[in-house]
C-alpha cells in the first residue's frame, strides 16, 4: 500500500524540483574540452613526454575546471587508432565526465503545516537522489517565547534526518510595515545561511492559496501586471529560492502532516486581523468564494502564471527597445519613447528610475504615470519627485532622471 495521497503529492512536487536542481548543476558543471587540449592530443606522439604528475595528481572536488585549464598545455596523448580504455583516458578528460559535487538543499521551515510538510518531503526524497538536505528556521523575535519555538522546530528538522540545521534570530525593522519588514529580515537571514553552508537552493513552502492571496494584494495595490504575476516558482540570485507547492493547496499540506503524525505550529499572526494578509485569508477570500463560487483560488493562481508569462515578454521587449530610445550621451529621447506602446515605455521609465537610485519597493504605478506624462502630456510642467530623492524632468526633448 502506497503513501497517503497528500503525502504522495508533496513528495512528487519536491522530487521534481530536486531533479531540476540536479539537471541545472550537471549542465553548469560539464564543459567541452578546450580546443588547445584537443590540439595537444593530436600533436603529442608519446605518453613518455607527459610529466608523471599529469597522470597521478588528484584533482580536488570543485576545482576540476581550473585543473583542466592548467593541464591544457601538457600535451596529453591520444592513441591514434582503436577504442581507448579507461586507463588510456587522461585524468584531465575524465574530470569532464565525473559527477558534480553533491548539492546541499535547505528548507526554510517555520514549523507550520506547509513548511513541515515540505521538510518531511525533502528528507524523504533527497537521499534517494543523492542530494544533501538541511534546514533553517528563522526567529523573528516578534512573540514571547519565539526563541524556544525556533529551537523546537530545529530539533524536529534534525529528527527528520536533515543536516545541517540551524535556528537564526533576526531583528525586524519597521520599513514598509511589519509584514514587509519581517519578510526582508527573513530573506536576508536565509541568504546568509545559504552562503554560510554553500547551499545550492532553499525550498519555500508557499502554496497555491498563498499565491492567490499575493495576486489579490497586487491587484489592490494597482501596481500592474507584474504584481498580478504573484510569486515565481524560481527566484532569487542564481535561482536560489524554489517553491515546489505553488500548485498544491494548503489543505493538502496539512493532510500530509496529519498522515505522517508531524507536529505543526499555527502562528497566531496568521489569524490576527491587524495584518492585511490575515484579513484577506479569513475574510476576503471566503467572501469571494461565497459570491463567485468555488474555484476562485485556482483561477487566481492560473492568472498569476498567465500574468507572469505576459510580464516576462513585455520586460524582454522593453530591454531590447531601451537602447534604441537613448541618444549618444545615454539620455532618453522623448519622441522615441512616445512612439512605443505604453506598457513598454513605462517599463523603460521604471527601470531608469531604479537605476538612478529609486527603491523598487517604494516606486509605485502612480509615480511612473506622472513621469510618463512628461512624455505623453507635456505642457511645460515641472520636475517629478520620486522615492530615493530621484528627480525626473524634461529638458530639450530629453528625459533626465537622476538623484538630486
Amino acid at each position: 500500500m502506497g503513501p497517503h495521497p497528500a503525502v504522495a503529492a508533496i513528495r512528487l512536487a519536491v522530487r521534481r524540483v530536486l531533479h531540476d536542481i540536479l539537471t541545472e548543476q550537471t549542465a553548469s558543471h560539464v564543459e567541452l574540452p578546450r580546443p588547445e587540449l584537443q590540439t595537444a592530443h593530436a600533436q603529442t606522439p608519446h605518453a613518455a613526454q607527459v610529466p608523471h604528475s599529469a597522470h597521478t595528481q588528484q584533482v580536488p572536488p570543485g576545482r576540476r575546471t581550473a585543473q583542466l585549464s592548467g593541464q591544457a598545455s601538457l600535451g596529453v596523448p591520444t592513441p591514434s587508432r582503436g577504442r581507448r580504455t579507461a586507463a588510456q583516458v587522461p585524468h584531465a578528460l575524465q574530470a569532464h565526465h565525473e559527477r558534480p559535487p553533491t548539492p546541499l538543499v535547505l528548507v526554510a521551515c517555520s514549523g507550520g503545516a506547509d513548511s513541515m510538510a515540505l521538510a518531511s518531503a525533502l528528507a524523504f526524497e533527497a537521499p534517494k537522489l543523492g542530494v544533501r538536505a538541511g534546514g533553517v528556521t528563522v526567529d523573528h523575535g516578534l512573540q514571547p517565547g519565539s526563541d524556544l519555538r525556533a529551537d523546537e522546530v530545529a530539533q524536529r528538522l534534525r529528527e527528520l534526518g536533515l543536516d545541517p540545521v540551524e535556528a537564526v534570530a533576526v531583528a525586524v525593522g519597521r520599513d514598509g510595515g511589519p509584514e514587509a519588514a519581517a519578510r526582508d529580515a527573513r530573506y536576508a537571514a536565509l541568504d546568509a545561511a545559504a552562503e554560510r553552508h554553500g547551499a545550492t537552493a532553499i525550498l519555500l513552502g508557499h502554496t497555491r492559496d498563498d499565491q492567490a492571496e499575493t495576486v489579490l494584494l497586487g491587484l489592490a495595490r494597482g501596481s500592474g501586471i507584474r504584481s498580478l504575476s504573484g510569486m515565481a516558482a524560481v527566484s532569487g540570485a542564481g535561482g536560489r529560492y524554489r517553491r515546489p507547492f505553488l500548485h498544491i493547496d494548503r489543505q493538502t499540506a496539512r493532510k500530509a502532516c496529519m498522515a505522517q503524525s508531524l507536529p505543526v505550529w499555527d502562528d497566531p499572526h496568521n489569524t490576527d486581523p491587524a495584518y492585511t494578509r490575515s484579513r484577506l485569508r479569513h475574510e476576503g477570500l471566503p467572501a469571494l468564494e461565497k459570491a463567485l463560487g468555488k474555484g476562485v483560488v485556482e483561477a487566481l493562481a492560473r492568472t498569476a502564471q498567465l500574468s507572469r508569462d505576459d510580464a516576462d515578454a513585455l520586460d524582454a521587449w522593453a530591454s531590447q527597445a531601451e537602447a534604441a530610445v537613448r541618444d549618444d550621451a545615454g539620455c532618453l529621447e522623448c519622441a522615441k519613447l512616445y512612439a512605443l506602446p505604453p506598457a513598454v515605455r513605462r517599463r523603460i521609465l521604471r527601470r531608469a528610475a531604479i537605476d538612478a537610485g529609486a527603491p523598487a519597493g517604494s516606486l509605485f504605478a502612480r509615480h511612473i504615470e506622472e513621469v510618463d506624462r512628461l512624455i505623453t502630456g507635456w505642457r511645460g510642467q515641472g520636475a517629478i519627485n520620486l522615492p530615493g530623492k530621484v528627480v525626473a524632468r524634461r529638458q530639450g526633448g530629453r528625459l533626465v532622471i537622476r538623484q538630486g
